[in-house]
């Protein structure tokens, strides 16, 4: 009995060396919680500052809402998150320090906007209006929100002048109040699918002119030539997280889905569903807030935390690669961009996608918020059916009919995401609870690209809220200053940001309202002027 008692105690020892030897070895100064853009660029900077970072990912690869997948049909596609233009600096110079080059979306040729059945070429950011009153209205409608969104802070939108009011207000209220042609109304419901993916009666007005404002305004988001669509990454957008990824090494641990996080005792404890343990001394959540709900948080979140992550849903998209034999649409003169107005279209907005080369040819296209909830019970091969017959229509031609090859991303299926391009808010949740949404809850931080104010739901916003959220945490450490922790960045040499230049015309063209007032005014004052001549020639008026 003696031997096997002492082969129990010289095991036991091991096993408690073994359980000692790992909880030192899973103790490290920060945990990021998700290997997105924005967790990766927090535990990157905290590397490069001599922290001890870790970071947990719940998938089996990095990058988030960018994926890029690699075959032999594409060589490589991107079905996230893959754009990116003047102004966003940080991402840029990610891609620089890579060496990860960027290549611009074609746009050399017509656009083309689709509308009433008919196919309109167009060149420029928006597609022109025939209709006196409508181009007027559709004019106005970019002035309003610009101006509006003016008076809106980047960093605290529920601080705006009006923030209540417009809070409280559907964008699809703001259009009913300043719009007065349908061919606008239908544009500006578009112009909300494109940018957020989901619909104007879902989103706060705040909320929106907000995250047009804090991306440059309504021509900057929009626009491809000099906005958010100018390029994209040769090799795909996923090469920056996993450049990243490898400069980390065994820092990034995947297939970690956070179940739990405990703040009760000296070091923070953060447990994965397979039953690992970390500990550290700080905590950054990079993910959407609404991924909150699969942690068990203790003690409790605070009240505005906890109820925040209950209302900010994601968007909802498919976004779809289609493949040809050859690139036609060129040969017909148009660049591969489309605005398509038709309900029954599945989808709304197209880029070329074709390498910069001229290989593989290929157009994008994005199936928007209610369309994506119509069409995302169909087979894949129903979609690219209905795909291939509006392109066919837009651009008039049966080679549409034929593709090669057909890739698409349903973001909405996503468990680690829960849609994209980004959680929205709707009417009266920025105010009550936007100021929580960066607000530290002890020794835990919130990154991801929700909490950013510049370029809010793009890869650029996801740099700036990973690093700034790393910054805090040395703040409260007393690396830096708190001055320190919201850092500007420098201008890309590469890509510069040209400004726009609005004409006078378009400046100062009065709305439709404005005009209508002062048409019945103008025909009141002719009517009086006329009555008085007539009056005055039958002698009615005294003469002097």
């Amino acid at each position: 009995m003696r031997p096997r008692t002492s082969s129990f105690r010289a095991s036991a020892s091991r096993g408690s060396e073994r359980q000692n030897s790992t909880m030192s070895e899973n103790t490290y100064d920060v945990i990021v919680i998700g290997g997105g853009i924005s967790g990766l660029s927090a535990a990157k900077l905290l590397r490069e500052q001599g922290l001890n970072p870790v970071l947990l990912e719940a998938r089996d690869r990095v990058g988030g809402r960018t994926f890029t997948v690699r075959n032999k049909e594409t060589k490589w596609v991107d079905l996230g998150g893959a754009y990116i233009g003047p102004t966003q600096n940080r991402i840029l110079r990610l891609a620089k320090e890579y060496g990860v080059k960027t290549y611009k979306v074609n746009e050399e040729e017509s656009l083309v906007h689709y509308v009433k059945g008919k196919t309109y070429p167009f060149k420029g950011s928006f597609p022109p209006m025939w209709n006196p009153l409508a181009f007027m209205d559709y004019i106005n409608l970019w002035r309003t929100m610009d101006e509006m969104g003016k008076e809106i802070p980047r960093e605290a939108p529920w601080r705006a002048p009006h923030a209540e009011q417009w809070d409280k207000m559907t964008m699809q209220q703001l259009f009913d109040k300043i719009l007065w042609t349908g061919a606008a109304r239908q544009f500006a419901t578009l112009f909300v699918n494109v940018n957020v993916t989901s619909e104007p009666h879902e989103v706060s007005a705040l909320w929106f002119l907000w995250y047009i404002k804090q991306c440059g305004g309504t021509m900057r988001i929009f626009s491809t030539t000099n906005g958010g669509q100018e390029r994209k990454f040769v090799g795909g957008s996923s090469q920056i997280s996993e450049s990243m990824q490898s400069e980390l090494g065994d820092r990034v641990k995947l297939e970690s889905p956070v179940c739990s996080i405990d703040q009760t005792k000296d070091l923070v404890e953060v447990k994965t569903v397979h039953g690992d343990t970390y500990k550290g001394k700080y905590v950054i959540l990079a993910i959407p807030p609404g991924l909150n709900l699969k942690i068990h948080f203790s003690p409790e979140l605070p009240p505005l935390r906890n109820q925040l992550i209950h209302r900010v849903p994601m968007g909802s998209v498919i976004k779809c690669m289609v493949y040809y034999k050859k690139n036609f649409w060129r040969e017909k003169g148009y660049c591969g961009s489309m605005v398509i107005e038709e309900e029954d279209a599945p989808i709304g907005l197209t880029l070329d996608d074709t390498k910069p080369d001229g290989s593989v040819p290929c157009i994008m296209g994005f199936i928007l918020s209610r369309k994506c909830r119509k069409l995302c019970d169909l087979t894949k091969e129903e979609r690219l059916k209905r795909i291939c017959e509006i392109y066919s229509r837009v651009l008039g031609t049966e080679e549409a009919l034929h593709p090669v090859h057909y890739e698409e991303k349903n973001w909405c299926e996503e468990e680690y995401s829960g849609g994209c391009y980004t959680a929205y808010f709707p009417p009266g949740i920025m105010t009550q609870y936007g100021k929580v949404l960066r607000q530290p809850v002890d020794k835990l931080y919130f990154a991801g690209t929700e909490t950013s104010t510049e370029w809010s739901g793009y890869m650029e916003g996801a740099v700036q809220a990973g690093e700034r959220a790393a910054r805090e945490i040395m703040c409260a450490m007393g690396k830096i200053t708190p001055s320190q922790v919201w850092q500007p960045e420098p201008e890309s040499e590469d890509v510069p940001a040209l400004p726009f230049v609005t004409p006078f015309w378009e400046r100062n063209l009065p709305s439709v309202g404005g005009f209508l007032k002062f048409m019945s005014v103008s025909t009141v004052l002719s009517l009086a002027v006329a009555t008085g001549l007539v009056a005055y020639k039958k002698g009615l008026f005294p003469r002097s």
